[in-house]
């Protein structure tokens, strides 16, 4: 098949020599309505200079998919990996976090009195909890 009779999701998903395939629909893609410029913006995660915008919400969805189709077509072709969604990296469960000593201290004192881990505190303070 030339390149000419091909989809741009069929050219998105090969691959330089060496390169991931990666599959652009496990992306996290967001829209949102931007009421400065009264249009629905459409963002990737793992390509944040990637978007499109559109008066409706759904075209704007698919313009920046196919905006991302468009830019791993174009990383494959310079030989380059396209980056691995987010839904399908590992994460360690570890982050290091720098705060202020007396935040520090004061979270510390928290944990404390409700018998509970400095990071337990803090991981349920990130939860919401």
């Amino acid at each position: 098949m030339s390149d000419s009779s091909k989809t741009t999701s069929e050219i998105a998903s090969e691959t330089a020599a060496g390169a991931k395939p990666v599959d652009i629909g496990h992306y996290a893609y967001r829209v949102r309505w931007e009421a400065a410029k009264k249009r629905f913006v459409a963002s990737c995660a793992e390509m944040p200079d990637v978007t499109y915008d559109s008066a409706s919400q759904l075209d704007a969805f698919v313009g920046v998919r196919d905006a991302v189709e468009k830019a791993v077509a174009r990383l494959h072709a310079a030989g380059k990996e396209a980056p691995e969604p987010l839904s399908e990296r590992s994460f360690s469960g570890r982050i290091l976090v720098r705060i202020p000593p007396e935040l520090h201290r004061a979270l510390s004192i928290e944990a404390a009195e409700q018998h509970v881990s400095l990071n337990r505190l803090i991981s349920n303070r990130l939860a919401g909890e």
